[in-house]
């Protein structure tokens, strides 16, 4: 069975520095991935066409992070049927609450999943999550990382408690 791959698009390469958190949690549970700068307002054109032939290419679902205006998610929705991820980016205005709810805001049927403001970690574990529907190794490489935090705040509560102990 070949894997499916996850793309994440940026609307601007000034994304990056938030994007990253995406690309580095989809290496780290080893899930494939293309890395695009493509603009819904400046190369729509090119976005449209993306978004239109990704299911054929490979592509299980696709991570958009956009600021500001953010139609990034919802300009690449509107072109496939694959399951969209949108990362609002915190821009200079309003904290990223423009583009949160410019992410979030969509038409009955062109659904975006949506993630925190700047919450790239998170949208590449729910691509991952969606991914492992059908990949029982994805999906055991997701309980390994849950395992892990789960162990990590079981040791912060142990090192509180004891240094708080009356």
């Amino acid at each position: 069975m070949t894997k499916l791959k996850v793309a994440v698009i940026m609307g601007a390469e000034s994304d990056l520095p938030v994007v990253k958190k995406a690309i580095e949690t989809l290496d780290e549970l080893g899930v494939p991935r293309t890395v695009r700068v493509l603009s819904a307002h400046r190369t729509p054109h090119e976005a449209c066409q993306f978004a239109a032939a990704a299911r054929e290419e490979g592509y299980g679902a696709l991570i958009c992070a956009a600021g500001k205006a953010a139609h990034l998610a919802g300009v690449m929705a509107g072109h496939t049927t694959l399951p969209v991820i949108g990362i609002p980016v915190k821009g200079s205005f309003q904290d990223g609450l423009d583009a949160l709810l410019a992410t979030v805001q969509m038409p009955a049927g062109i659904p975006v999943a949506t993630v925190a403001v700047d919450g790239a970690a998170n949208a590449a574990i729910l691509a991952a999550q969606m991914l492992a529907l059908s990949d029982p190794d994805l999906a055991a490489k997701l309980q390994a990382m849950r395992d892990k935090m789960t162990a990590g705040v079981l040791e912060s509560d142990k090192r509180v408690s004891e240094q708080f102990a009356q």
